[in-house]
């Protein structure tokens, strides 16, 4: 095992959840794509990308459990680069393909692309705020996501909606999928 590359990892995605949990608690992380968030995700990215030409994908066995779910994090979290991130979902499924990570990090980078992208996820691990509480952005097909979370060992997408509690105003879904839409615009995950 790299401990020092562990380390690495670790810390850089320990980083971004201090920050997400700062701007959560002054309120400022549920208004758009805050500027501190994103600058640490833009640095955590560039980092990234240099230890995956390194090292490639940093797997259970180079990384232990908890580094590969940080690089995973990290990449999660790469959203204002759109190639580098479909990168990461390739050496991703690769890793997953060979048995070297948990197959749901696969699956959650997936839908994460295929939402920007404005697809159905095929998962329904990405959810937003809606008027009745949390729902999942758009998925393929019902019945096929909940077998597929199952065989993950996901609740299906009812037993995940049941756990909801936070309800947004319509003029609130509005605001925010309209902030989005134009975020991914901008970023170049749709046109």
């Amino acid at each position: 095992m790299n401990e020092s590359l562990r380390a690495e990892l670790i810390a850089m995605d320990e980083h971004d959840q201090s920050v997400r949990a700062a701007l959560a608690a002054d309120g400022s992380l549920f208004h758009g794509y805050h500027p501190r968030m994103a600058a640490v995700h833009d640095a955590n990215a560039a980092r990234l990308k240099t230890l995956l030409d390194e090292v490639g994908w940093p797997t259970t066995a180079l990384v232990g459990p908890d580094g590969t779910k940080a690089a995973h994090r990290i990449a999660q979290h790469s959203i204002n680069h759109p190639d580098f991130m479909r990168h990461c979902r390739s050496l991703i499924l690769a890793a997953t393909t060979r048995g070297d990570i948990l197959p749901e990090q696969f699956a959650y980078i997936d839908d994460r692309i295929r939402v920007y992208e404005g697809l159905p996820q095929l998962h329904g691990t990405q959810w937003r705020g809606g008027i009745h509480g949390l729902e999942p952005y758009p998925v393929d097909d019902w019945s096929t996501v909940n077998h597929r979370r199952q065989a993950l060992g996901l609740p299906t997408l009812d037993e995940m909606r049941a756990m909801s509690s936070e309800h947004l105003s319509q003029e609130s879904v509005d605001r925010n999928r309209a902030e989005e839409l134009a975020w991914r615009r901008q970023v170049g995950w749709i046109r």
